[in-house]
């Protein structure tokens, strides 16, 4: 199979769809690969590297686009790209579809095949193509809200673990799944005050477990989040529900009865954020203030630590890229139910039901698309 990987241009987007490893275990199973120039240059991998790999170096996104059966990405195709994509071909990367009905359409109408890194799912239920990315996100998100509340940037000037007779600061985590999970860690490790809120006791008993006390828990309903929105000093959304549009869990009113200078890291932004406050914001001007509140949403958080976020990315593609240039799109989602739940679009046809029902679309079963 001729596979393409075209550079990255979303804004301050330094992933790569493919390292040189994994170009290279690709060729010697047989395939072609084909890289635009420059693809790797931000995570350190020259274009020497794609050659020693047995990559074929273009000039263009077009002539990748041009050459490719499977597409390989990070990031949503962007507007400029959706003209490349044509009739058939398969396109493997994050989309998060159910609140971008733009680019679902123009998905659609280009005829391709997209499957979604991010519905892709294990035998447990887990989402494993977004789990890497979900554990750089979740842990970053306090990073970047620690430093959201510096003065300087707008916040409300609170040090994240404060001093010997200062308090620390209370960081409140809306979702104990991957993200709330690694922000968790990251938190207590700083030295703040931690509250985890899930409507999942058996993840709630096992964060409390795994961190042996030293964070609270609670269970997620309209009073408890209210309670301690209203408290936090830095708020992050971490809730998911695969393929579908985050819920709204904080009113902009209650955003509102937070303390002046308090930050709220959204990192459910990729699929529409559990803010209504929230809206989508990038890298080169990641933050805003909204009813007093410093908003974070940037959508493609990772890309900021672009080395270590395509590697860890690459390591849990790989078998899936392999799997789909082996055996081809028909027998490897035919026969793995967990692959093809990943199937979003096929050829006009929205194929996973969340994304049609956020989006008011007609659902087709995967299964009606695929050969047997």
């Amino acid at each position: 199979m001729r596979i393409g990987v075209p550079k990255e241009i979303k804004s301050h987007e330094y992933r790569v769809g493919l390292t040189p490893g994994s170009v290279r275990e690709l060729v010697h199973h047989g395939h072609q690969v084909v890289v635009e120039a420059n693809a790797g240059e931000g995570i350190g991998c020259a274009d020497s590297a794609y050659r020693a790999a047995g990559a074929v170096i273009v000039d263009s996104a077009a002539e990748v686009f041009a050459a490719a059966d499977l597409v390989v990405k990070v990031k949503e195709p962007q507007p400029v790209e959706f003209p490349l994509l044509r009739d058939g071909q398969i396109l493997f990367t994050y989309l998060h579809l159910a609140p971008d009905p733009g680019q679902t359409r123009a998905l659609m109408e280009s005829g391709c095949i997209a499957i979604a890194y991010e519905t892709v799912t294990d035998a447990a239920g887990r989402l494993p193509l977004l789990a890497p990315m979900s554990e750089v996100a979740g842990r970053m998100s306090v990073q970047v809200g620690a430093h959201c509340l510096e003065k300087e940037q707008g916040g409300s000037g609170v040090l994240l673990g404060g001093v010997p007779g200062v308090a620390p600061a209370k960081v409140v985590v809306l979702g104990g799944g991957v993200v709330g999970g690694n922000a968790t860690r990251m938190a207590v490790g700083l030295g703040a005050r931690v509250v985890v809120l899930d409507r999942s006791l058996t993840r709630l008993a096992q964060i409390d477990e795994l961190l042996l006390n030293t964070v609270e828990t609670a269970f997620a309903t309209l009073d408890s989040i209210e309670h301690h929105v209203l408290e936090a000093d830095l708020l992050i959304g971490a809730v998911l529900v695969p393929g579908a549009s985050a819920p709204r869990l904080v009113s902009r009113e209650l955003v509102a009865g937070m303390r002046k200078g308090s930050v709220a890291v959204d990192v459910a932004i990729d699929q529409g954020g559990c803010l209504a406050t929230s809206r989508p914001t990038t890298h080169a001007d990641p933050t805003y203030v909204a009813e007093g509140v410093v908003h974070y949403c940037v959508t493609n958080m990772p890309g900021a630590v672009a080395r270590t976020s395509a590697f860890a990315l690459n390591n849990a593609t790989l078998p899936f890229v392999l799997e789909l240039a082996n055996r081809g799109l028909d027998a490897a989602l035919g026969h793995d139910p967990h692959f093809r739940a990943g199937l979003n679009v096929h050829r006009g046809r929205i194929t996973h039901p969340a994304v049609a029902r956020d989006l008011a679309h007609p659902f087709t079963s995967p299964e009606s698309v695929l050969l047997p």
